[in-house]
């Protein structure tokens, strides 16, 4: 018998990795802690439906032979699970998936544009080791003091490393650093136009543009669109009773439509703004999202394009940092005269750990993570909100979706409010003419997947419901 079971040291190893379920995969070098990558692999089986509530979990001892750790590990793992309310002890029945609990009204913020956190990595452990490499590199004196805008030559060297897979090889000279898109654009509108010159947009654009401009005493006039954006006819009719203006552009994966402005319409629009002599902003958050973009106006015209590219969309709005590349080297006293009178400057800790992720090749990997994590939510957006339409548009961080005939916009933003989500109503995004009957979703402000999974599948079963008409709410 001693030699038997000396023969047979391998056939149980087989059978493990037989039984091995589907949902557990080997555990990633990227940092993060081993007893959250547990915690990772449990939540992003139940958002991809690979664990239901109730399923049992192997035993602690079982499941770090099949990952290969050890019991500490998994128990810190089983721990944390329990804390986020992901599983439950049953005693000696085992550890099993939790069951949806009650939030009691917590609501969850499907309404604000953010990028989700990667998955596979730990931000704490970059921040750490990120700032820690700042602080010995820099003066810290320099740190905490006041500094010119625009960044040093290191910054704008990183920018324009940031910015060449989406333009090229850009001369630093041209790029300036900022504290995001929101004070750039605010800066831009200052010192590019006077206040009877109308910047002329889309119908549907970013909220935040008519907040600045009427704080600015700037007109926006819309133009007609169609489904490729604005049309190039009706601009150029418009700045037939205008003088001067400037010309705002979000062509690619645009807020909120999702949708991408054709190179050719592109080029049409370029050359009604080259023979009207008005310069373009293109604001373009989102183009690294965007699976095969036209090229930007930027790399079309660089001379009559100011080009934004924040990080606040692609890698954290915490950082506050974002690029512009003027049309020339020359013409950035204006612009910094401007910025200063709205932020007297970038954030120099912030600023100087942006420069360093990017040479340091940090940021890229924080961006696959974000674009890998994009990918897998709006493919569950697409798969869950089917049922509720077939004409939803989705790109980046976010889905625009048509509503049913039997739902108003801000109907339906009041009803989702009252079971505790929060979605945009198109009417936050319209300019002017007929609004459309629609919402903004947006993917990234849920941190878990799982957390988003679940609200997208209340918002489709709230969609293919009709509302109550005597429920004052949903009126």
């Amino acid at each position: 018998m001693p030699y038997m079971r000396d023969k047979m040291p391998h056939i149980p190893s087989r059978k493990r990795a037989a039984q091995r379920p589907d949902w557990i995969t080997g555990l990633a070098e990227n940092g993060k802690a081993r007893y959250l990558q547990i915690v990772d692999l449990i939540e992003r089986a139940v958002a991809d439906g690979k664990l239901s509530p109730g399923d049992r979990l192997p035993a602690q001892r079982k499941l770090a032979e099949m990952i290969g750790v050890d019991l500490t590990t998994v128990t810190r793992g089983f721990s944390e699970a329990h804390r986020r309310n992901l599983i439950e002890s049953r005693g000696p029945l085992g550890t099993f998936i939790s069951p949806p609990r009650a939030t009691f009204m917590q609501r969850i913020d499907l309404s604000m544009n953010i990028p989700p956190p990667p998955a596979d990595i730990d931000l704490a452990v970059l921040l750490r080791r990120g700032l820690s490499q700042v602080l010995v590199r820099s003066d810290v004196d320099l740190l905490m003091t006041y500094q010119l805008g625009g960044g040093s030559d290191s910054d704008r060297e990183a920018g324009a490393a940031w910015l060449k897979p989406i333009l090229g090889q850009v001369d630093r000279a041209r790029v300036v650093v900022t504290p995001g898109a929101h004070s750039t654009l605010a800066a831009l509108m200052l010192a590019l136009t006077k206040q009877d010159e109308p910047i002329f947009t889309e119908q549907l654009i970013y909220p935040g543009l008519p907040l600045i401009a009427r704080q600015l005493g700037r007109t926006l006039r819309p133009v007609a669109c169609d489904a490729d954006g604005m049309r190039p006819d009706a601009l150029d009719a418009a700045c037939n009773d205008a003088r001067g203006g400037l010309i705002y552009l979000n062509p690619t994966v645009r807020n909120p439509t999702a949708q991408s402005m054709s190179e050719q319409r592109r080029k049409d629009v370029l050359a009604v703004a080259a023979r009207r002599n008005i310069k373009i902003v293109e604001d373009d958050p989102y183009w690294l999202f965007a699976g095969d973009p036209p090229a930007p106006l930027a790399s079309l015209a660089p001379q009559q394009v100011y080009y934004l590219s924040t990080l606040s969309k692609c890698i954290s709005p915490g950082l506050r940092a974002a690029f512009l590349v003027l049309p020339s080297a020359t013409g950035q006293d204006a612009f910094l005269r401007a910025l200063r009178s709205l932020s007297l400057m970038s954030p120099p800790l912030t600023t100087s750990l942006v420069t360093q992720w990017i040479l340091d090749g940090t940021a890229s990997e924080v961006l696959t993570g974000v674009l890998k994590e994009s990918a897998q939510r709006l493919l569950s957006a697409r798969q869950i909100l089917a049922s509720a339409s077939s004409s939803m548009s989705g790109g980046g961080i976010h889905v625009w979706q048509p509503l049913p005939e039997h739902w108003a916009a801000h109907g339906l933003a009041a009803a989702a409010r009252s079971e505790g989500l929060v979605v945009a109503p198109s009417s936050a995004f319209c300019q002017s003419g007929d609004v459309p009957n629609a919402i903004r979703i947006s993917l990234g402000g849920c941190t878990r997947r799982s957390e988003l999974t679940a609200a997208l599948r209340k918002l489709a079963d709230l969609l293919q419901r009709k509302p109550d008409a005597d429920d004052p709410l949903l009126v």
